[in-house]
């Protein structure tokens, strides 16, 4: 099991970090719940039962890492949201999506993660990653357009 997870933190870290730095709201947030990340996965490993993928565990337990960096952002800094202060840094408009939305989008996009595991990660199915994924396109598409036909 050890060799497994370091195996994935090595082919994968660049992957994680993207995402979890997007659901956490800035770099060093992001990067230390990573970090914290695979410190409790390889704590917990025994956990680990074998039903889905490791890779889907480990995610599980980045993203919650990540939540929970954002949450106490958000209450050492009261200036704004962190998702919409990336979003403001990317240039589109994320606080327009749900929390479920961002983080099926992140992980998608930032983490190049497929529907089946992106699913296992958030304990929901499938075809609730790809509705959920569709629904974010078209909301942020609609935004988009309303903004392009204001220029």
């Amino acid at each position: 099991m050890l060799e497994e997870l370091e195996a994935l933190y090595r082919e994968r870290l660049q992957e994680y970090r993207r995402a979890a730095v997007a659901i956490a709201g800035d770099e060093e947030s992001g990067r230390d719940a990573v970090q914290e990340a695979f410190a409790k996965a390889i704590r917990k490993r025994r956990r680990f039962r074998g039903e889905g993928q490791l890779e889907a565990w480990l995610l599980r337990i980045v993203v919650n890492a990540a939540r929970d960096a954002r949450r106490r952002r958000a209450r050492q800094v009261e200036v704004r949201e962190p998702l919409a202060t990336r979003a403001e840094d990317l240039g589109l408009p994320l606080g327009l999506l749900t929390e479920r939305q961002r983080e099926v989008l992140f992980l998608h996009y930032y983490a190049d993660l497929d529907y089946t595991t992106i699913a296992q990660a958030l304990g929901i199915s499938p075809g609730t990653v790809g509705a959920t994924l569709s629904a974010a396109r078209q909301t942020l598409r609609g935004a988009l357009m309303k903004e392009a036909s204001r220029r």
